[in-house]
């Protein structure tokens, strides 16, 4: 199982090498309600850190997601545009929106752990 990482925009992300697969958290999803549409970055597509390369609507709003490190996107969960309730799964169960081959790994040194995690969004509520 790959390393998971989190942000503070409520992405995970799975590390495995020199590429990661990033997909959206349990809080962002119970902040955004029913799922009705996904729309996934292009394969080659460069991403900065910070950049949104997804968007995840709901009957409530829609949410872009944000990559997490700098690099280019190497694969997208095509399945997922089908099945939004994939995006529920964890990462080792297809619940991943894309894969980006990273530049830097030092990027990756700002995200939390599951346990910084958790205790950054117990303060959110």
């Amino acid at each position: 199982m790959a390393e998971l990482k989190y942000t503070e925009d409520h992405e995970w992300v799975a590390v495995d090498g020199d590429v990661v697969s990033i997909g959206i958290t349990g809080y962002a999803q119970e902040a955004l309600g029913d799922l009705v549409f996904v729309e996934l970055p292009e394969v080659g597509k460069k991403v900065g850190k910070g950049d949104d390369f997804a968007v995840v609507e709901s009957v409530k709003t829609a949410a872009e997601v944000y990559s997490p490190v700098a690099g280019e996107v190497v694969e997208v969960n095509v399945a997922m545009a089908d099945d939004l309730e994939l995006i529920k799964k964890p990462a080792n169960e297809n619940g991943w929106i894309a894969r980006i081959k990273i530049e830097d790994p030092s990027e990756l040194e700002g995200l939390m752990d599951e346990s910084k995690y958790k205790e950054f969004t117990d303060g959110l509520d």
